[in-house]
């Protein structure tokens, strides 16, 4: 228990460390925004697709692969239709989110949730070596995003210490799902597969339906171009490294 409980905190740790340049930036303008938007969109392209995914059909096949990417997208669409209809009142923090910022929160936060149970059964599997190196990988890729939440939440003027605080909070909920999740074996059988695709399709759907229109829509459409090859780059290497 103690091993699984330092691997989530590490994983979950590390969203807000991708968050922790934010404290540097002083402003960020339409160019820099859409540039980290794009390169955190093909980080999320090449985590869903040479990961998560590969690694449920490799372990339960097709169609717990598909039905755990529908779930995905289908949450991701009805929190999105959701969203706008929610009341914030942020008075008193001086908080103010639109619904697309609270939704690329919401989307992260949830799928953060099937990563950590995946850390945690990885943990209680019997491979020793499995349960670090999920935890490491998770949290390979819980860092862009962490950046990314943090990013949107500066560009609602939300100061950057609240942001790099949010941003963190987001991937926290890892900690007790990777509790649960080793928790959970000794009951459920077959469950990382429906929970990692689960993850890919929450990430595709928040990748396709607001990262590129996004990074898309101020005239940088180059430079995200290439920003978010590389970024996909970046993420297929760290898959190869660490396999």
């Amino acid at each position: 228990m103690e091993q699984v409980l330092l691997g989530s905190v590490l994983s979950a740790l590390a969203t807000g460390l991708g968050a922790l340049p934010i404290l540097l930036f002083r402003n960020v303008n339409h160019r820099s925004r859409d540039i980290l938007l794009a390169f955190t969109a093909g980080i999320m392209v090449a985590a869903s697709l040479f990961n998560l995914i590969p690694v449920s059909l490799d372990s339960s096949g097709y169609w717990p692969m598909a039905v755990g990417v529908i779930l995905g997208t289908m949450v991701l669409s009805l929190l999105e239709k959701a969203i706008p209809h929610i009341d914030l009142d942020h008075n008193r923090t001086n908080l103010s989110f639109d619904s697309k910022s609270l939704l690329i929160i919401s989307a992260i936060t949830l799928h953060n949730l099937p990563e950590g149970l995946s850390v945690g059964v990885s943990y209680a599997s019997e491979n020793d070596s499995m349960g670090p190196l999920i935890a490491l990988a998770i949290g390979l890729q819980n860092a862009p995003e962490g950046l990314l939440v943090a990013v949107f939440l500066i560009y609602q003027k939300v100061s950057r210490w609240k942001a790099f605080l949010i941003a963190t909070a987001t991937g926290s909920v890892e900690i007790v799902t990777s509790l649960l999740g080793y928790s959970l074996t000794s009951y459920v059988d077959n469950l990382v597969p429906y929970g990692l695709s689960f993850a890919a399709g929450a990430m595709l759907f928040i990748v396709y339906k607001e990262l590129i229109p996004e990074s898309h829509g101020d005239g940088h459409e180059s430079s995200s171009t290439f920003s978010f090859i590389i970024g996909l780059l970046v993420m297929i290497g760290l898959v190869v490294v660490f396999d």
